[in-house]
């Protein structure tokens, strides 16, 4: 009895011994081991940019609309001898469309017929004058001969009287025989200004345009009737020269600042998507507008289409170039930004016991000219002149490279950057130099590199490291 005691004793301590292992095993948490992640240095540009977006408008649109009311009876033909159409491409002069004229063609003949009869109203005023000049001579001459024999028995004082009283009626008959030819005089001057305001209607019927250009827009048929009110109404939009072109953009008041007149700038549109076009700030507008609170400027952009491809009113994703820099060494501001743990930094780049902090280098910084020293010519400039006239100084870095289970530093200065690469200048740098950028598993990294015969049979994994779990 006792014997059988003991092998179950036994029994249960190895079982216990085997499920501890089975535990270890299984539910053991192990150190990971972690791998450095690194990145190549680049050389190429960094540019900082200001992004917006706008409207592509022409250089120069006139607007044609129409002085009279009336209803479209015939549109034009273009250079082309096509009917006016969107696209079409007219000449100074050319004929765009014709309004009804007869209402004005009988216009034009009542303020010629009023003119005539100004014109004869002036005459029998002039006739009316004569002979008032003539009776009043004749009175005249009576008078004086009443005035020399004076009122006697040979003139009675009754006709001496009215010797006097036709004088002076006559004299009298003279003003009113000027006033009428003024009178006529000015009539005439009415209807010709009556005459000419009809022919003016009578030409506005002909619809001319003023420039030569491409039509935009026509916003009239055949048959339309236009009513010319306070504003004329709108019949045709010219452009004037399509090979040039504006973008309108709406820059947000943080940034308006860094704006300035021949600013080089790229953009591109949804419609050629593949393609980058160029312009230069011409002018930046004063007149801000609100919107949500939010103040916006609108900035006008020159560019050239040649090529006739941009077409207007097309949005424009713009970029201004803030700041640029060509054929510099460039590594992803993530790794200027890393840290190393005292363990990961190599024995010998050790200092008081603590790994440098990211930015801060060791005591051996070297200075700026040691740091360009040996870097191209593009490199060794110790300050950046930005196009606005503004500096970005360059400021002392660290980088680390992976040596080992270890990462050592190399002091450089950063100069420009676009939030995902920075331009670094120093001593060490070379073309396809791996830096770190972060720490990874090693399992993260053998899954990223595992290129294993996928029908290859895997074995079980543990439970807790991606297997299944336990029974």
């Amino acid at each position: 009895m006792k014997r059988w005691i003991k092998r179950i004793v036994i029994c249960l301590i190895v079982l216990s011994i085997l499920g501890a292992a089975a535990g270890w095993y299984f539910h053991g948490n192990h150190d990971e081991v972690l791998t450095f992640k690194t990145a190549k240095v680049t050389r190429g540009s960094v540019l900082v940019s200001i992004s917006a977006s706008g409207t592509l408008e022409p250089e120069e649109v006139i607007d044609v609309g129409a002085q009279i009311a009336g209803q479209i009876r015939t549109l034009g033909t273009d250079r082309d001898g096509q009917t006016v159409d969107f696209r079409s491409v007219v000449e100074a002069g050319a004929v765009l469309a014709r309004i009804d004229d007869s209402v004005y063609q009988a216009e034009l003949v009542e303020a010629t017929a009023q003119l005539q009869q100004a014109e004869a109203s002036l005459k029998g005023a002039q006739a009316d004058l004569l002979q008032l000049q003539a009776r009043h001579d004749q009175a005249q001459r009576d008078w004086q001969r009443a005035q020399k024999i004076g009122s006697s028995e040979a003139l009675a004082q009754s006709s001496y009287d009215s010797y006097e009283a036709a004088y002076k009626i006559a004299v009298a008959n003279i003003a009113v025989g000027e006033a009428a030819i003024a009178k006529a005089q000015a009539a005439i001057s009415q209807a010709q200004a009556g005459l000419e305001r009809a022919k003016r209607n009578l030409g506005y019927c002909t619809i001319v345009s003023p420039v030569d250009g491409v039509i935009i827009d026509r916003r009239v048929s055949i048959g339309q009737t236009v009513v010319a009110g306070l504003n004329a109404p709108s019949l045709f939009l010219i452009a004037k020269d399509l090979r040039r072109m504006q973008v309108w953009v709406a820059v947000n008041e943080a940034d308006i600042a860094r704006i300035h007149p021949k600013q080089a700038v790229t953009f591109t549109v949804d419609a050629l998507p593949d393609e980058t076009f160029h312009g230069e700030v011409i002018k930046v507008r004063l007149n801000a507008s609100m919107t949500q609170n939010v103040v916006t400027y609108i900035v006008e952009i020159a560019t050239d289409n040649d090529s006739g491809r941009l077409l207007p009113y097309l949005t424009a994703n713009v970029q201004f170039e803030v700041d640029r820099r060509d054929d510099v060494f460039l590594v992803p501001a993530a790794s200027l930004h890393w840290t190393p743990t005292i363990d990961q930094v190599a024995p010998e780049y050790r200092q008081d016991e603590q790994a440098p902090a990211a930015g801060q280098p060791p005591v051996d910084q070297p200075s700026a000219d040691r740091a360009t020293a040996g870097q191209p010519a593009s490199d060794q400039t110790p300050v950046d002149q930005t196009a606005d006239g503004g500096n970005h100084d360059l400021k002392p870095a660290i980088l680390w490279i992976a040596q080992g289970r270890y990462v050592r530093p190399i002091a450089v200065l950063a100069g420009l950057s676009d939030g995902t690469v920075t331009q670094v200048i120093g001593e060490g740098l070379s073309e396809g130099l791996e830096v770190v950028t972060g720490t990874q598993s090693a399992a993260a990294a053998a899954s990223q590199t595992d290129v294993s015969n996928p029908f290859t049979p895997k074995l079980p994994k543990p439970p807790g490291k991606g297997g299944p779990p336990p029974a």
